[in-house]
């Protein structure tokens, strides 16, 4: 009785968490670059049941041999393994703001691998972001709309003194004095293996974009988010659904354990 509480329970806390990814997915369709969360659900191990006793042989000493019947496999609940970004390529719109840029995916020579723009975090530490949402500060350095450095190939942020300036498709910036600064864009050979942080962030190992990887920035657009909202919110009704579902089987099972106490073991 108390397992098919945890059950139960399980199934809603997973639940919930589902709609909280959902949730956030859907908060963040309009953010520029912003990668969907997938939540990936797992069952805990199952238990094997088996039927314990014993057997009698008419002998002469009545020799009694155990018994180990299998029953089958019990499974005592779900939870949420782990977020997983969906690192799809979003939408392109043309902003014609001359500091917003877009990375888009050319070949790359592995199935699972990404480029990002790289950023400086507040704490000096190097991030990577799909989000080219990028503005001059008041000292005429590029930075993100979070206020991050954006980076160049050396790691250095980048002086622009301005916003009059022309990114090639290969990523390199062309300032009116003739000096040419490329973007620092990073490549993962797995994008799954990148830690999601907040403000369109992603922590891990990155390094140059090998040969046979093919991409293109283009100025004066960003990339959109990949949510699809309409999915999400379909997936959100199911979820709910499931977490109903759950609830009444817990509801069930209180009342079972109530009528158990009060009815079952009351003396006449």
């Amino acid at each position: 009785m108390l397992r098919g509480f945890y059950t139960a329970a399980s199934g809603m806390i997973s639940q919930q968490r589902h709609q909280e990814a959902l949730a956030n997915n859907i908060a963040n369709a309009n953010t520029p670059g912003y990668k969907a969360d997938q939540a990936t659900l797992r069952a805990f191990p199952e238990m094997l049941m088996h039927e314990m006793g014993g057997k009698n042989i008419p002998t002469q000493n009545n020799v009694k041999f155990p018994i180990r019947n299998p029953i089958g496999s019990l499974n005592t609940g779900v939870y949420v393994d782990e977020m997983v970004p969906n690192y799809m390529q979003g939408d392109i719109r043309d902003t014609g703001i001359s500091t917003d840029l877009a990375l888009v995916n050319g070949n790359m020579p592995d199935e699972t691998g990404s480029i990002f723009f790289t950023v400086q975090n507040a704490a000096g530490e190097e991030r990577y972001t799909r989000n080219g949402n990028f503005t001059v500060d008041g000292q005429g350095y590029l930075v993100s709309n979070q206020g991050y450095y954006v980076l160049d190939q050396a790691g250095n942020p980048i002086q622009t003194d301005g916003m009059e300036f022309h990114v090639t498709d290969n990523g390199v910036i062309q300032l009116d004095g003739g000096q040419n600064i490329p973007l620092g864009i990073a490549y993962t050979e797995n994008a799954n293996d990148l830690e999601k942080e907040g403000n369109d962030l992603f922590a891990g190992e990155a390094g140059a974009v090998p040969e046979g990887a093919t991409f293109t920035v283009q100025q004066g657009f960003l990339e959109g988010s990949n949510v699809d909202a309409m999915q999400s919110m379909t997936e959100m009704m199911e979820a709910y659904r499931m977490f109903e579902t759950n609830q009444r089987v817990l509801k069930a099972y209180d009342e079972s354990m109530d009528k158990a106490v009060n009815d079952v073991g009351r003396i006449g």
